[in-house]
């Protein structure tokens, strides 16, 4: 497992400069995360994304993508992990960020849990009931595209926001009736639940959720090498995974790793690992993805939250948003 690791990292690294930042700099970069389990998580641990660039970073964890977006805005933050939806808001308020890798396309990694208590069966149940989810978040996104599925208006039901940490506390206290979430909270809160649906059934009746890795405009233009960088040694987490997935068990370094980053029991994470799926270079820039696909993606996220009153406004191109130039610099 180490071998294969380190083998694979030299490959990320090979050919690549380093970071940019001015030699005498000890400005650290500074990068914000979130408590989604990917393969990522587990190179981020090892150091490797500063061995590769060659730079210290300085992880920053948040709770939502609007806590992101914020930070974004402020310039508090260079790189950022961000879902979808906080995307759409944050390229429609024309914040000077650019997408640079599709991180995970959203499948059960993301859930509405109803509690066993709550008699909630159909989603006819749910009208009346308290739901939980962090505003202007892919799972806020999933549950809006659940309910126009289901022809429910969300004024029929109570939305709560919440951030993850605060729907755990809420469902042990019995103070919500279900909650749309990613884990942590979603590992919880699902052993005294029952999943009514997920992410992967949201985007097959049309609002699919992804993750993205951004970067403000001003960080790139100085410091292209850093955020190619950071895109290969992403990938190459992402094969990791998939050429050794069947040995990520729960004494695996790689888990416990990502147990340790994100809160999630270890226990939990092999299993979490299955609800997204990780793109390789070539399915990153096919048309699907930054080739095209993820700027419309952005537009219609826009279109809908315009439709829910979440954003003032559309903009006619998003593709200004996303730029492919960082993973096309990767040697294959």
């Amino acid at each position: 497992m180490k071998i294969k690791h380190f083998v694979l990292l030299a490959a990320a690294i090979q050919g690549l400069t380093g970071c940019t930042r001015e030699e005498n700099s000890n400005q650290p970069i500074v990068v914000a995360y979130q408590t989604g389990v990917d393969p990522s998580k587990f190179t981020q641990a090892e150091g490797d994304y500063d061995k590769a660039i060659g730079h210290p970073l300085d992880w920053k964890r948040f709770n939502s993508g609007a806590e992101v977006i914020n930070a974004l805005a402020s310039g508090a933050v260079d790189i950022a992990n961000l879902g979808s939806s906080p995307l759409a808001t944050a390229a429609t308020r024309q914040l000077p960020i650019q997408v640079f890798l599709v991180s995970a396309q959203i499948e059960g990694a993301e859930a509405l849990v109803v509690s066993n208590k709550s008699g909630i069966k159909t989603p006819q149940d749910l009208i009346g009931k308290k739901i939980a989810t962090p505003f202007v978040s892919t799972s806020h996104y999933s549950l809006l595209g659940a309910l126009k599925h289901w022809q429910l208006d969300p004024t029929q039901v109570h939305l709560i926001n919440l951030n993850p940490s605060e729907i755990n506390a809420a469902w042990q206290r019995g103070d919500i009736d279900a909650a749309f979430v990613w884990s942590p909270a979603l590992a919880e809160i699902e052993k005294s639940g029952h999943v009514l649906t997920d992410a992967k059934a949201v985007a097959a009746w049309g609002a699919p959720t992804f993750e993205v890795w951004v970067v403000r405009n001003d960080f790139a233009a100085k410091h292209p090498e850093v955020v190619q960088n950071f895109a290969a040694v992403t990938l190459h987490s992402f094969e990791i995974y998939r050429q050794d997935k069947v040995h990520w068990t729960v004494d695996s370094k790689p888990v416990q790793d990502i147990a340790r980053l994100t809160g999630v029991k270890a226990a939990d994470v092999p299993q979490l690992l299955t609800g997204a799926r990780y793109p390789d270079r070539q399915e990153e820039l096919s048309p699907a993805l930054l080739g095209g696909g993820t700027a419309q993606a952005i537009a219609q996220t826009a279109s809908f939250l315009q439709q829910q009153g979440l954003v003032a406004q559309v903009l006619p191109d998003y593709q200004p948003y996303v730029n492919a130039q960082y993973v096309q610099g990767i040697q294959p």
